[in-house]
């Protein structure tokens, strides 16, 4: 049972990292206090997590056969680099750091004993990647336009409108936290499950603790990476991206597939940008995001292909 050492290693960054996503853009424009963020992050992560966190299991366990040996290092490896970037502030994708390393593990199997790989996955789920950010783009620049244009139609009073926002606001957020658990707690324990370690219940159980953990301990520096330096929000603009970025993460869970928190919010804070006018993105912050994410499946990989790799040829 040691091994689960590395998934609730994982499970942490995420919660630093990517729960960040949820309330990051309200925090940074006083919407709520980041204190009451975190707890309803850690409240609402665990139930999502529960609920529906099983769905997506089978996607990231069964990519690859996986022993639980290869289980632990595959996770460790996506741990180390979701630490790593956290650390650096910047919001990445766990979805691709445990996929990258569970197909470092399947490389290393298919050059060793010619095994399979199951691209048919694999493709599935780069797709989902490819297709979430844009998403959350198209769901926010709409929403924007028509509730924008319902809100000034409809409240006239600052006073009220003011207070739907705000209500708004912490209703979509914890539904965001419900959908990050429900989606993303396959990344911190499906290789477990996958390798029967655990039941689909425990491993959601386990990976929803461990993403609250975090998101109560590590997770300031990550929200006011999105919620400042991406583009600027006022308060409707910000419900407007963490509602988007709510409504990508449960369409996907229904897909079974899970996918990057930051990519969804990257995505839906860009679509409020281009509402506004593309000149108020901030082109640096998106390069280096963007370079986050082709680097986290590519260093998970190697680290988890050369982790086996040096195991194996030690005990040989």
């Amino acid at each position: 049972m040691w091994r689960l050492i590395a998934g609730i290693f994982l499970g942490w960054g995420l919660g630093a990292n990517d729960s960040a996503n949820i309330f990051g853009t309200g925090v940074a424009t006083r919407l709520i206090k980041y204190s009451t963020a975190i707890i309803l992050i850690a409240l609402f992560v665990i139930i999502g997590s529960f609920l529906e966190g099983p769905k997506c299991m089978n996607t990231v366990g069964e990519m690859v056969g996986l022993t639980v040996s290869t289980a632990f290092i595959a996770t460790m490896a996506a741990a180390i680099i979701v630490s790593l970037l956290t650390w650096r502030g910047l919001p990445i994708s766990t979805s691709q750091a445990i996929i990258g390393g569970v197909m470092g593990i399947g490389l290393y199997d298919f050059f060793r004993n010619y095994g399979s790989l199951h691209f048919e996955r694999l493709n599935k789920v780069v797709l989902c990647w490819a297709t979430a950010p844009l998403a959350a783009i198209m769901t926010s620049y709409l929403l924007y336009r028509i509730l924008g244009f319902l809100i000034e139609k409809y409240l006239r009073r600052p006073s009220t409108r003011d207070l739907l926002i705000e209500t708004l606001f912490i209703l979509s957020g914890c539904y965001g936290a419900y959908t990050l658990g429900a989606n993303n707690v396959a990344n911190i324990t499906g290789t477990y499950v996958g390798s029967g370690l655990l039941t689909p219940l425990q491993g959601a159980l386990l990976g929803g603790f461990s993403i609250a953990f975090g998101a109560l301990t590590y997770s300031r520096q990550v929200m006011v990476t999105v919620g400042e330096k991406i583009v600027p929000l006022d308060p409707f603009s910000a419900f407007i991206s963490q509602f988007s970025l709510s409504l990508t993460l449960h369409i996907f869970t229904q897909l079974e597939v899970p996918v990057s928190a930051s990519q969804a919010i990257v995505g839906a804070v860009v679509g409020i940008g281009l509402v506004k006018g593309v000149r108020t993105v901030s082109r640096r912050m998106i390069r280096n995001i963007l370079l986050s994410w082709i680097a986290t499946p590519i260093f998970a990989g190697i680290i988890s292909f050369l982790t086996i790799y040096m195991i194996n040829l030690l005990t040989s």
